[in-house]
């Protein structure tokens, strides 16, 4: 029985499989078994992101106020006109401050600062690159675009960390069949890789033959023929491109097993 132990513990550390929970850095003291799961997708970006910092400064509050709201009218529009999703659009209340700047080591006022960000995401890049191009960007507008992301990315983890525990129950028979054993419960799950006297942790796992293999869900769309491929949009020659974001989840479980015979 010691011989079996010994043998499915190294055999374990050279394959490994998927899922996630609880985190347990303690060993059963009966035969068992330790695997990792895993799972992977890539999918093409579908909100593009921008900020807006609009700033004024102004010895009168009123004017500074004034030309802060008058600017976040316009990109509230332009946002509107380019298709700007409805939900993600923000407005945060103006912020009121006194400006200073040191003159020969001295504080010196210069006005009062007035400002407000908006923000709000495009559902492709073409979109986010007709509002860049129809923004008149100054010294009291400023702008700056967000990493693009996958809205369903909640989702999506669900579903890989499902599959990722999957694959740490097949990989557990399988081995446990491998030496005439059989798995009988099991001991602890987690999304964190353990540490302790294996010696083997996060990121030093091998991927192992079993994993399945990288899928993209949703591979960009072929260009009109004779046209540049591209993710963006331009009319000026200057392309947003969006590459594939890819998602992992690892789940790793302890099973118990004991001899089949």
């Amino acid at each position: 029985m010691k011989l079996l132990h010994a043998l499915l513990l190294s055999s374990t550390l050279a394959m490994m499989a998927p899922n996630v929970w609880a985190q347990a850095n303690t060993i059963p003291s009966q035969p068992h078994l330790l695997v990792k799961g895993e799972a992977a997708r890539q999918v093409m970006p579908d909100r593009f992101g921008v900020s807006v910092q609009l700033v004024s400064v102004d010895l009168k509050t009123e004017a500074a106020r004034r030309r802060v709201q008058d600017n976040g009218r316009q990109v509230l529009a332009l946002f509107e006109r380019n298709g700007a999703l409805a939900d993600s659009v923000k407005a945060e209340n103006l912020q009121v401050s006194p400006q200073t700047r040191y003159k020969d080591g001295t504080s010196v006022f210069v006005g009062i600062s007035v400002s407000q960000s908006l923000q709000a995401s495009f559902a492709d890049g073409a979109s986010l690159q007709r509002f860049l191009g129809g923004l008149q960007a100054s010294q009291e507008v400023q702008v700056s675009t967000q990493s693009p992301v996958y809205s369903a990315e909640a989702m999506l983890r669900a579903e890989l960390k499902a599959e990722a525990a999957a694959q740490t129950r097949e990989s557990a028979k399988g081995l446990a069949g491998a030496y005439g054993a059989k798995v009988i419960g099991l001991y602890s799950i987690s999304d964190v890789a353990p540490d302790f006297a294996y010696g083997v942790q996060a990121g030093q796992w091998p991927r192992g033959q079993g994993a399945p293999p990288l899928r993209n869900l949703s591979p960009p769309k072929p260009s009109p023929a004779g046209a540049p491929a591209q993710d963006g949009f331009s009319d000026t020659g200057e392309v947003i491109k969006a590459g594939p974001i890819t998602y992992t989840e690892n789940v790793y479980a302890i099973f118990l097993i004991q001899d089949g015979r």
